[in-house]
């Protein structure tokens, strides 16, 4: 059986349930009489949900379920109680979702205690290919417990990932993934989805209107951007057909470099008239539709930070589909734990997006 865990939820891999062999109690780890007692359930209820038998209520089966991800949880952390495990945490990326990364990282280290891990963070807003690979190998030579990261699906980055694991280390990618490379685990949010939703907002706001969309990309080499821009434009050539898009991409979400490409789309095109921001520098295109005067109807953007969070409170912006960066820290901890105790994969973890508002907008910390 194999446990897989959904940000903090835990699910059991259904297709595993449906074959039991006589070794469960082996490859989940844990006798049926412990998953009893944590689960405060006889072993026969137990054994009925561990087997598929009919006849389990599914709340039950959640119950066992939960108790299985505390054990894991438990053992894990018994495994590696006082341990210092260095993670080094590289990423290609704007300073103002940098800063609310490490912000992330350092708060959920403490809820790992007594396990100590000690963060490093390698952060550029833009990165050559050549340097990040030569970063990864460094890291890799130096000695580490496990990498984090944030790098363009290029293949150069997926072969110095192969070098990782080959050596033993953990990698594990972070809000935009690499699937084709051998990384170990990916911790964020679902973009296929993210992208859904805010065609959704904006197609409901146009209410069947015509339209048209600036779609804005730090890179077209990051896989996370071009999975929420796919699922932006599927949606809206499905449901809202009248609505058009204009991309521009390559500002790697600095606002100097954004602002320039928005004001050249903005100028060529009158009929621009809302924005999804997969990229972010929303301050410079917000700038720019200011400065060509013309009104936006709806802005869509992501992550909470601090430039967002103001954004919002001002009402200059009507969305923000943000993920909770602590659950992915928190996912990518656990990663690193699994394998430096027990080796192997470990799943893949997807946090859950939620659509803020500035009536909704959680407090900082």
């Amino acid at each position: 059986m194999r446990v897989l865990y959904a940000a903090d939820r835990c699910v059991i891999d259904q297709e595993s349930i449906k074959k039991p062999s006589k070794t469960d109690s082996v490859a989940h780890r844990f006798l049926v009489k412990d998953i009893a007692f944590q689960a405060g359930l006889s072993t026969a209820t137990v054994d009925r949900v561990l087997n598929d038998r009919s006849g389990v209520r599914h709340q039950t089966i959640s119950r066992v379920q939960a108790a299985i991800a505390e054990l894991e949880k438990q053992q894990i952390g018994a495994e590696v109680s006082g341990r210092k495990l260095a993670i080094d945490v590289v990423m290609e990326t704007p300073e103002r979702f940098s800063t609310a990364v490490r912000d992330a990282f350092e708060a959920e280290v403490a809820t790992f205690l007594p396990t100590v891990f000690r963060c490093r963070f390698h952060f550029a807003e833009v990165m050559k290919q050549a340097e990040l690979v030569q970063l990864i190998d460094r890291i890799r030579l130096r000695g580490t417990n496990g990498i984090v990261l944030k790098a363009p699906d290029v293949p150069e980055v997926v072969a110095a990932v192969a070098r990782a694991t080959e050596a033993g280390l953990p990698v594990v990618t972070l809000v935009t993934d690499l699937p084709n490379s051998s990384r170990s685990a990916y911790a964020g949010a679902d973009n296929r989805a993210a992208g859904e939703t805010a065609a959704y907002l904006i197609g409901a706001h146009f209410g069947g209107a015509p339209g048209r969309v600036l779609v804005t990309l730090s890179s077209a080499r990051f896989r996370g951007e071009e999975e929420r821009e796919i699922g932006f434009r599927r949606v809206l050539r499905e449901r809202y057909p009248l609505i058009g898009v204009t991309e521009i991409s390559e500002g790697h979400g600095t606002d100097a470099a954004t602002g320039t490409l928005a004001v050249q789309a903005i100028a060529a095109d009158p009929a621009i008239d809302a924005v999804y921001s997969i990229g972010g520098g929303n301050r410079a295109v917000l700038a720019a539709f200011e400065a060509a005067q013309r009104p936006v109807r709806v802005f869509v953007a992501h992550d909470l930070d601090a430039d967002n969070r103001a954004l919002l409170a001002a009402r200059k912006i009507g969305f923000v589909l943000h993920h909770d960066l602590r659950t992915d820290a928190r996912s990518a901890f656990r990663a690193v734990m699994g394998r430096s105790v027990r080796g192997g994969s470990a799943p893949s973890a997807l946090s859950s997006v939620e659509i803020v508002t500035p009536y909704n907008m959680p407090a900082t910390g």
